[in-house]
Order: structure tokens, then sequence, then C-alpha cells
């Protein structure tokens, strides 16, 4: 059971880091790509047999996540893509990893925003490839949050089924 719930979340990440790059080249993350997120998550939960009040637990965090964050897009403060993709980390950290995503996500949102805020006067059609990928992130066309997101998501996602494997040997 173990290898088969890694083998899920290793889907799952590798859903995350596609819709990382897909934020960082047009700011956009597709509806579908984050709804495979949440799928994934009954998938896992199915065969890890978490309890119905467990589940219930998992979904209700999701449901303060995106209602908060709906309340942060009607503010122009986050974008509707983030927040749906904020709702489907939240599911699958539940009450009891929710502390250290919203950690994960907040540092590492940080460190995009400042790397945004550095690079919004390069030229996205420089000379020299790292420039060009450097000025992908450019806070001209705004903050690519859902990197953050992915990452710090991805993170707490991924560990509580390595660390059993890593431990172990």
């Amino acid at each position: 059971m173990q290898l088969v719930s890694l083998a899920i979340r290793l889907a799952v990440l590798c859903v995350l880091l596609w819709l990382a790059v897909i934020d960082v080249r047009s700011r956009r993350l597709p509806t579908k790509l984050v709804l495979i997120i949440g799928v994934l998550f009954f998938a896992d939960a199915l065969v890890l047999h978490i309890s119905l009040g467990e589940l219930m637990v998992h979904l209700a965090m999701a449901l303060v996540v995106f209602l908060v964050c709906a309340g942060l897009f009607a503010a122009k403060m986050l974008g509707g893509g983030d927040a749906k993709l904020a709702a489907m980390i939240f599911l699958w950290a539940g009450l009891h990893l929710s502390w250290p995503a919203l950690t994960l996500i907040s540092v590492i949102g940080t460190v995009v925003s400042l790397i945004s805020l550095a690079t919004r006067n390069i030229d996205r059609h420089h000379r020299l490839a790292p420039m060009r990928a450097l000025a992908m992130f450019s806070s001209a066309r705004g903050v690519p949050y859902g990197v953050a997101i992915a990452a710090g998501g991805g993170t707490v996602i991924m560990l509580p089924a390595l660390l059993p494997l890593i431990l172990t040997r």
C-alpha cells in the first residue's frame, strides 16, 4: 500500500511541477490539471483506507482555504488558479499538515516575490538564455505564486510517504 501511495504522490508531484512551469510561462493554472490533484487525493485516501471522519476534516480544510483564497481573489491579491491550487494542496495537507504547508508556501512565496521584484526590468528578449529565463519571473506580468504553492505543497505531500521508506533503511 505504501508503494501505491508513493506512486500516486509522485504523479501529484509531476502535475505540480508542470503547473509551476505553466505559471511561470503564462501566469495561468489550468483547472483541469488542478482538479487532477484533487482526484488523486481521493485515490490515495482509498488506498490508505482513510476514515470518513478524517476525509471530512481534509474536505473542510480545503473548503476553508478556498473561501479565504476566494476573498483574496476578490480583493485582487491572488489569482483564481492560485486559489484553486491552494485548496487542493490543503485538501492533501488536512489539519495535521496545514501549518507546515502554510509555512513552506509562505517562505517559498517570499523568495518567488523577491525574485519577481528583482527581475522586473529584465528584457524578455535578452540575448542570454539565463537572463530570458529570469525575465519569465518578472513582476511586470504578476508574481507566479503558483510556483510557491506547488513547491511547498509538493513537499508536504511527498514527505509523509517518503519518510517511512527512508527511516526504515
